[in-house]
């Protein structure tokens, strides 16, 4: 068989699996609690394994590789940033946010933050929850576009075909089984996603040091031979532009602090502290392992085709997997890519219906609904998501979506992580602030970004992040001390 054949037969065979692992989780849902949050208690090893592989989407199995196919050794600071936010998240936020949502019996992120800040918790959760919705809606659509260009590139097939191949894998386990399916269809995805980010550098560096015909024997060598720019920490750049080029970099770790309402909500999932301790330890390996492994695979890609052999750079991953192992390990490997964008989208769907279905339509208009009844409407609320979503991709502009989604993780992840710290860690921050908060980074995100700001002075996930603390400060200082904020809304 020809290695498009092996390919497809691998594909075909993981996304049945996939498909019936996701819909035999969905039959442990048995009220909206287990629907929305797995019922708060899932066992660390499965939060962690979730928590990475929707994380990363295709970014660490794509991106970054490409990334570092393309920079060089300056692609370190991108890396530094993510794994020092990552880690921080573990192990400063998880096992705070888990007691907090289980000490408010949250069961969705604006749901803690509305409970949390009682006294203004309606207008928080109205804005909150309003806001995640919309942006989520374009971020589901863009996982949806990009699924059917990675099918279209790997078949040969239309990518209106790839876009409802993609949205066939993913809505009918998400649909059933919400949560409870999605995190644990996201952990095979994640063990796939680390397996290659590892063997694939260790096997490439021994490839690369016997096999006739490379542009180099080592990484080290590579670089070198690829140019200076590849050899500069900073990319070539000096001076004031050298802080910015690493600033830019870093800059990733803002996000990562509370404010990804997606990520955030595998912490608050987890069964005990036990488990919290568990996941941890598994998440910030995972990470640590995960993001060497990306930039190695960059590298060693390099050293295989030289610097400017790939016509796009994001291909790398695939090419270096090809050209490494059998083609039967390595379309699993590729599956992995896939895979990962998968767990992006089915993430990203059941956290906007949860929000709308757990902040908006059942606290305003059903109150009263029994469980059966509110399992029900949490179904359908996310398979009427999904189909909006779907349309999303067909109706508006793929530049559009991929700009709105471009405003998600400063505009929506800096000022939440704003909020998320200052609630865990100040007592005097304000029910008030919060709202102010969350609409003052989504207008200043797209205001810097639009003006062009983002590339000529500093990028917006690290300015929103100081401007939406600024705004929290001055909005709690000149407001009064507010005793009543641990009432429920």
């Amino acid at each position: 068989m020809d290695s498009t054949t092996i390919q497809t037969i691998v594909m075909v065979l993981y996304v049945i699996f996939l498909i019936s692992f996701g819909i035999y989780q969905g039959r442990k849902v048995k009220s909206s609690e287990d629907f929305a949050i797995a019922g708060r208690d899932l066992p660390g090893w499965v939060a962690a394994l979730s928590e990475r592989a929707t994380g990363e989407s295709s970014w660490c199995l794509l991106g970054l590789p490409g990334f570092a196919y393309a920079a060089g050794i300056s692609s370190i600071w991108t890396a530094v940033g993510c794994v020092a936010g990552i880690t921080t998240a573990w192990a400063v936020l998880a096992w705070r946010l888990r007691e907090e949502a289980e000490k408010y019996d949250a069961i969705s992120f604006m749901d803690y933050l509305a409970k949390r800040h009682g006294s203004h918790g309606r207008a928080i959760r109205s804005v909150g929850s309003l806001t995640i919705v919309f942006f989520f809606f374009f971020y589901v659509g863009a996982q949806f576009l990009g699924g059917g260009k990675t099918f279209a590139t790997m078949y040969n097939i239309s990518p209106v075909v790839g876009i409802f191949v993609t949205a066939a894998i993913v809505i009918p386990y998400t649909v059933y089984g919400g949560f409870q399916s999605v995190v644990y269809t996201d952990s095979v995805q994640a063990i796939i996603m680390i397996a290659a980010l590892v063997l694939a550098p260790l096997f490439g560096m021994f490839y690369i040091a016997k096999a006739p015909g490379m542009f180099a024997r080592s990484i080290g060598e590579a670089l070198r031979a690829a140019g200076p720019e590849y050899t500069s920490i900073t990319g070539g750049a000096k001076g004031f532009a050298a802080g910015l080029a690493i600033m830019g970099g870093f800059s990733w770790f803002f996000g990562y602090q509370g404010g990804t309402p997606q990520l955030s909500m595998r912490f608050m999932s987890i069964k005990d502290a036990e488990e919290g301790k568990i996941a941890r330890n598994i998440g910030i390996l995972w990470t640590f392992l995960g993001y060497m492994g990306a930039l190695a695979i960059g590298w060693v890609g390099i050293a295989i085709f030289g610097p400017e052999t790939l016509a796009d750079p994001e291909t790398v991953m695939p090419a270096v997997m090809m050209r490494l192992f059998h083609p039967a390990l390595a379309a699993l490997f590729i599956t992995g890519a896939i895979a990962a964008m998968i767990s992006t989208a089915d993430s990203i769907l059941i956290l906007s219906a949860t929000e709308l279905s757990e902040s908006i339509i059942k606290p305003f208009f059903y109150k009263d609904a029994d469980s059966k009844t509110s399992l029900t409407l949490s179904r359908v609320i996310t398979a009427l998501l999904a189909v909006i979503a779907l349309a999303i991709t067909f109706i508006v502009p793929s530049d559009l979506i991929y700009t709105l989604v471009g405003y998600v993780w400063a505009g929506i992840g800096c000022p939440f992580s704003v909020i998320i710290i200052l609630t865990l860690f100040w007592d005097r921050f304000s029910a008030k602030a919060v709202v102010p908060t969350i609409i003052a980074g989504l207008v200043f995100t797209i205001f810097w970004i639009a003006t062009g700001f983002d590339e000529t002075i500093l990028t917006s996930r690290a300015m929103t992040f100081f401007v939406s603390l600024i705004v929290a400060v001055i909005a709690t200082l000149a407001t009064p001390a507010d005793t009543s904020q641990d009432v429920k809304a």
